[in-house]
């Protein structure tokens, strides 16, 4: 590899020259610092990031790992934070960690090992056990922001969407059209953005004065279109007087998968089956059949997450800063599943 040395010789100045010229530009005079450029692209010199942050003691690369970056809702979760990032000078490393433990734990070592400035997160599991998760974080001196997670505050920031009210909107929506009984096609209600969004749905069921057997529980093992497709056939099934008249899905994904075989069975969505998400991804929008769909601010949700790692790791900002719980609120947007 060219080193700087080979850029210093071609140039004809000093190695502390150019690196000045690399690195505090204003210090060198125009026509040095043409003539060390020309050198750098001359010869395709490529500063090493390991050395200098060895000398700074400080990476310029954040980390993001999240459950599925096949899921829309995190792709724009990145780009967010990728944004805020871009505009700090910091770049992102994006990692998936397929809601597996085990593959967490490796890129935590993996983060140790390569010295990033922070990790923005969304963990594989829940309660204690994402709170030790946490801790080894904390053991690694590596600084964390929990990502559509809530956590206390004490122990790192967290950006998140009060999913309890986003459950609501979606079943006050459906019943405030006159249905009384609901699906609801959720991923394991393990996961708390599950549990919250159903803990939602019954209360909007309790506020029209109906009880819980109006919520229709049908659980599957992901949040993908698959899923969806298969909890659309369960309720589906049996006879037809037994069947809800409108479904509440846990995210957008699976609500695209429960109006394919809507479709394909020949069941009109809306008249014989309204249909509600959750996310608002760009595919609600431009499904056969626009989904209505609670939205996430998901952009915002990482840029906000994104500045939070930085003020926390910014010498110039650290000392002031303070661990925060951030909570947006979801909106309701209405389409063509619900409305005719």
């Amino acid at each position: 590899m060219v080193s700087i040395k080979d850029v210093a010789r071609r140039a004809g100045v000093s190695i502390g020259t150019v690196s000045n010229v690399v690195n505090r530009p204003s210090l060198v005079s125009e026509s040095t610092r043409e003539r060390v450029r020309a050198a750098i692209r001359e010869l395709g010199y490529v500063r090493s990031e390991t050395a200098r942050q060895l000398r700074a003691g400080q990476s310029r690369v954040i980390a993001l790992l999240v459950l599925d970056m096949t899921n829309p809702f995190f792709v724009d979760v990145a780009h967010g934070a990728e944004r805020e990032a871009r505009e700090q000078g910091l770049g992102v490393m994006f990692c998936n960690s397929d809601q597996d433990p085990e593959e967490e734990a490796a890129y935590l070592s993996l983060f140790a090992e390569q010295r990033v400035r922070g990790v923005l997160i969304t963990p594989a599991t829940e309660g204690d056990a994402a709170l030790a998760v946490l801790s080894g974080f904390s053991r690694h001196g590596i600084p964390h922001v929990l990502v559509d997670r809530l956590v206390p505050a004490d122990r790192a920031c967290s950006v998140s969407v009060d999913d309890v009210t986003g459950g609501s909107l979606a079943a006050a929506h459906l019943f405030g059209l006159g249905h009384r009984r609901i699906g609801y096609v959720t991923g394991p209600l393990r996961m708390a953005q599950c549990a919250d969004r159903l803990r939602g749905a019954r209360a909007a069921a309790a506020e029209a004065g109906l009880d819980e057997d109006a919520v229709r529980v049908e659980e599957r093992g992901a949040l993908t279109v698959a899923e969806g497709r298969a909890a659309a056939h369960a309720l589906l099934s049996g006879a037809a007087q037994a069947w809800p008249t409108a479904v509440f899905c846990a995210n957008d994904l699976l609500a695209l998968g429960v109006l394919q075989v809507m479709v394909e069975r020949g069941v009109r969505v809306p008249d014989d089956m309204a249909i509600v998400g959750y996310d608002d991804i760009e595919f609600a929008a431009a499904a056969a059949v626009p989904l209505s769909s609670v939205r996430q601010p998901a952009r915002l949700i990482g840029r906000t997450a994104a500045r939070l790692l930085i003020e926390e790791t910014d010498p110039a900002t650290a000392p002031e800063h303070h661990h925060q719980r951030v909570v947006y609120e979801p909106e309701l947007v209405v389409r063509r599943s619900t409305s005719g």
